[in-house]
């Protein structure tokens, strides 16, 4: 696109979206709004709402729900906000079935409500800015309210099934790093979701629920806003809108600096006001300026960051992904020193955390820990009234503050530290502007006059136009006989990123599936080498119930799935009753295979149970779509080359189950020595099923003990009280009554005095809240990852091993 178009596109998005005249007051079965018709949109009787076809980027649209009364459109709801649409072909369609589709150019179906009615049906947009599938005595069998995006309406409820997620970028519409959400304890809680790291940041992460003003004692987990502006939450968050009162047009947005904000339209002027906001001191938001970067905020400036000493911006495009080193951290102490940071905070990744610490005692504890220390917090507590170190792992969500009590101390070599300008190597990233990055569904075209086009092309294919006819209905009366759903598989490899095998070439890589290298209740996975030479895991499925169309839809959602702990996936096979499924190949096999190896040491279980938490931490919360493992034991945790963790066949129990008469959750599932006792009581089942798992696993690696060899069975076949939990409590509670140590005892005779003694004891310590009998005393995924990478407990959750 050239700098014209550029600007010509910039200035159309600037051009408020005025509904046509000519609109739809509803849509019936068997009709259909069209990309290509400006007019096809749906109006609420009030007017203040439209829906229909809404640009964001070149050729590119989403269909959306958008205000009309102010002076730009205010996008309120997108259908497809991460998967824009061609503006040639696409369709909103009401099928006859009572299916509501968006199709992409006629090729491929983007998004669906998945609802099948026979009787009349109508799409209609509300006064509340609803959008609405309705039988004909007024039942809804669909609504927009039940999904949004970053935007809650008044009278809209947000649940437990539901979330506010920013958008990218001003100019993007797409799901950006934050989210709004009912967390498993819950509270209705902010997290920041980037690329490499997560975390929650508001309410305060260090504050109890209580002291936050929150309670988690509801289950209703049900938040929503009023017609007179007044917010009120399940947890008891409650606020109110500055201009308190009815006839006030209002919306709360998650924007994409972070921040909730509640927002009023003045009438007059047609622009939104911000009537109340979740954070007053913007640079408190986690993830604003990326890694190795200071936020500081200027009423007059705003929000601004730089790099600290001795970093360089990593991208000038892009400053959220911060800075990075301009040196090389040696443990030689002599070739570094310290540079103080007043009243500056980097929030978290504390190692070796000391109280009633020096100064000069932070300072040799930083330097002898290498590497993994990038400098230190050194802060007065005031209870009790000492001074503490902080040593730093990584330099994350830094801000200044004046009123900040406590400094930072950066690690430097000393030829890089002026003591007469500390800023002169400091680069101002940009917080406000932003480079512009549209999306784009433009056919490649090019430039050429069209006239001359045309008469070339006339001249030089007269020839042969009957030739390239007849060849091309020939392809398609043969080839698309054979090959009928050539296309879309085509489609979605091109969109998923990985392929389509016949069940010919897997069925060659394997060698008639000759080599097994595993099995289990899903199906036998076997080793096989692909044509393109790749090594791979080969998963032949038990046969399924649920259709190709599903299968491939559940396996194209779990194929884009990307986290360095959880297995990948290269492609599928569907083809009659055959489903399999194709991995990468992890060369040492499971931690099944290596929990006896003495290779394993201490270090590679720690990073092992870290790097697995993170992957069920992932899975559990910072998916789009919610997955449960349901069988995690040590056969379901493969090891890379280097012993790094992938947790594999996380998403089994959606490909064999979802749509089948047989609910993921309505039979026992998992492998006998690690299930939940919700499995065996007939409990609710959650995410705290494979916490529980985790925790056996972790006991395991830890003890060098087999729980299925400890259990004790009842005659109905119940997991008892015996087993690797009882025998580990019961060493902690001797411990504990006689005031001695027993975790040489717990630990596995091949560590034997080769651990670091306070990790252990972090490590059984989450191990056993993560087997607590019941599933609300057990921590989330993401609070054990947050356990194992923090080392400040509090004295009155200590205990003696």
């Amino acid at each position: 696109m050239d700098i014209s178009s550029f600007i010509l596109l910039l200035f159309l998005s600037q051009i408020p979206y005025p509904c046509s005249s000519v609109t739809y007051d509803y849509l019936l079965k068997g009709s259909f709004l069209s990309v290509e018709k400006p007019s096809d949109v749906l109006v609420s009787a009030n007017g203040d709402f439209c829906a229909g076809f809404f640009s964001v980027g070149e050729n590119a649209f989403s269909f959306a729900i958008w205000f009309t009364k102010s002076s730009n459109p205010t996008v309120v709801w997108m259908a497809n906000r991460d998967q824009p649409v061609n503006g040639k072909a696409s369709r909103l369609s009401l099928l006859e079935d009572g299916n509501l589709i968006l199709s992409d150019a006629g090729r491929v179906t983007i998004w669906t409500t998945s609802t099948a009615s026979a009787s009349s049906l109508q799409l209609q947009l509300l006064n509340t800015g609803n959008l609405v599938l309705r039988t004909s005595d007024g039942v809804f069998i669909w609504q927009s309210f039940d999904s949004p995006t970053d935007t809650l309406l008044p009278q809209q409820l947000l649940t437990e099934d539901a979330s506010l997620i920013s958008s990218r970028s001003r100019s993007n519409y797409s799901s950006g790093y934050y989210k709004l959400y009912f967390d498993n304890d819950n509270v209705l809680r902010l997290l920041y979701n980037g690329p490499n790291i997560s975390s929650v940041y508001w309410p305060d992460p260090w504050l109890r629920s209580w002291e936050a003003g929150r309670t988690t004692y509801n289950v209703s987990k049900t938040a929503v806003l009023n017609v007179t502006g007044h917010f009120s939450s399940s947890d008891d968050l409650k606020f109110k809108a500055a201009d308190f009162g009815m006839g006030v047009t209002r919306r709360l947005t998650l924007d994409l600096d972070g921040n909730i904000r509640l927002y009023s339209l003045d009438e007059v002027l047609k622009n939104w006001v911000v009537t109340w906001q979740a954070i007053m001191k913007p640079c408190r938001v986690n993830g604003v300026c990326g890694p190795n970067s200071l936020c500081s905020y200027d009423h007059v400036l705003g929000r601004t960051c730089s790099c600290i000493q001795g970093y360089k911006i990593q991208n000038p495009n892009d400053w959220s992904t911060g800075c990075e080193s301009e040196f090389n951290i040696s443990c030689n102490s002599s070739q570094f020193r310290f540079v103080m940071l007043a009243n500056v905070e980097f929030y978290g990744y504390d190692k070796n955390y000391k109280q009633n610490s020096t100064l000069q005692e932070c300072e040799e504890e930083c330097l002898k820990m290498c590497g993994d220390c990038k400098g230190f917090q050194y802060k007065f507590d005031p209870d009790p009234s000492v001074y503490s170190c902080y040593p730093k792992t990584l330099l994350l969500d830094g801000y200044y503050s004046p009123d900040f009590d406590g400094d930072v101390y950066l690690k430097l070599p000393k030829a890089d530290i002026s003591s007469d300008d500390k800023s002169d190597k400091e680069v101002m990233l940009d917080c406000h502007g932003e480079v512009l990055q549209l999306l784009s569904r433009t056919y490649k075209k090019t430039q050429e006059n069209r006239s001359l086009k045309i008469l070339v092309w006339f001249a030089s294919a007269l020839g042969c136009v009957e030739l390239t006819c007849f060849f091309l209905v020939w392809c398609f009366l043969f080839w698309g006989r054979k090959n009928p759903d050539k296309a879309v598989h085509g489609y979605i490899l091109a969109a998923a990123g990985f392929k389509k095998f016949s069940y010919a070439e897997l069925k060659k890589a394997t060698r008639g599936f000759s080599e097994e290298i595993g099995r289990g209740g899903g199906g036998v996975v076997y080793k096989g080498v692909l044509s393109d030479h790749r090594v791979a895991a080969i998963k032949r499925l038990n046969e399924a119930a649920q259709g190709e169309a599903e299968f491939m839809g559940e396996v194209s959602f779990i194929g884009r799935l990307n986290h360095m702990n959880l297995i990948e996936m290269w492609g599928y096979c569907t083809e009659g009753k055959h489903r399999l499924l194709v991995y990468e190949y992890l060369e040492r096999g499971s931690l099944a295979d290596n929990l006896s190896s003495a290779a394993l040491n201490w270090e590679k279980r720690f990073e092992i149970a870290l790097g697995t938490a993170k992957g069920l931490a992932y899975l559990h919360e910072e998916c789009l779509e919610w997955i449960l493992h349901c069988d995690i034991k040590p056969q379901n945790i493969l090891l890379d080359s280097n012993f790094r963790p992938k947790v594999a066949d996380f998403g089994l129990s959606k490909l064999l189950n979802r749509g089948g008469s047989d609910n993921m959750t309505s039979r026992i599932r998992g492998t006998r020595g690690y299930m939940a006792p919700e499995w065996v009581y007939n409990l609710p089942i959650t995410s705290k099923v494979d916490v529980y798992s985790y925790g056996i696993v972790v006991l395991e690696m830890v003890t060098g003990k087999s729980q299925t060899n400890l259990l004790t069975v009842d005659g109905g076949g119940v997991i008892g009280q015996g087993g690797l939990i009882t025998w580990v409590r019961d060493k902690v509670k001797e411990g504990a009554t006689r005031k001695v140590s027993r975790i040489e005892e717990i630990v596995d005779p091949m560590m034997a005095g080769k651990f670091d003694m306070a990790k252990m004891e972090v490590v059984i310590r989450a191990a056993l809240q993560c087997v607590e009998e019941d599933k609300d005393a057990r921590p989330t995924m993401r609070q054990v990852v947050e356990m194992l990478l923090r080392r400040d407990w509090e004295d009155e959750h200590s205990m003696t091993l």
